[in-house]
């Protein structure tokens, strides 16, 4: 049992399980996004608030086009609101975090060969040309 409570109180577990929570409201926040402000913004520059409509019937078999169409629509409009909204910030937010300030640098190219010699070199190892200091 002391195994089973270790486990569940490990930090990789607890964040797993707050991060499936607040993915599920999120789901629910980004839907509405779509379904509400977005879908209707979309109807209204196509002039056709819903395509579930578009159908054809071959053998008595109909086709909902329409259907499969919104679901696009609805995909990509979730898809561009998550990367516009939380991946484009997240990833600038952690690529200022992580900024390094450049290296020392210990080499430099010959002028001739455009090999990497040792920034200190009088002549370059390949070319044996002469190297200003």
């Amino acid at each position: 049992m002391q195994g089973f409570k270790q486990f569940l109180l490990r930090g990789n577990v607890v964040d797993m399980a707050v991060g499936i929570v607040v993915g599920a409201a999120f789901g629910t926040v980004v839907s509405s996004f779509v379904k509400d402000l977005l879908t209707p913004f979309l109807a209204a520059i196509v002039r056709k608030p819903d395509f579930s409509s578009i159908a054809f019937t071959i053998n008595k078999s109909q086709f909902l086009i329409g259907d499969f169409v919104n679901a696009i629509v609805s995909f990509v409009l979730i898809a561009a609101a998550v990367y516009f909204a939380v991946v484009l910030p997240v990833n600038t937010l952690v690529s200022r975090m992580h900024h390094q300030p450049p290296a020392d640098l210990t080499t430099k190219k010959c002028p001739e060969c455009i090999s990497e010699i040792p920034i200190e070199a009088k002549r370059c190892k390949f070319c044996t040309s002469p190297q200003t200091a």
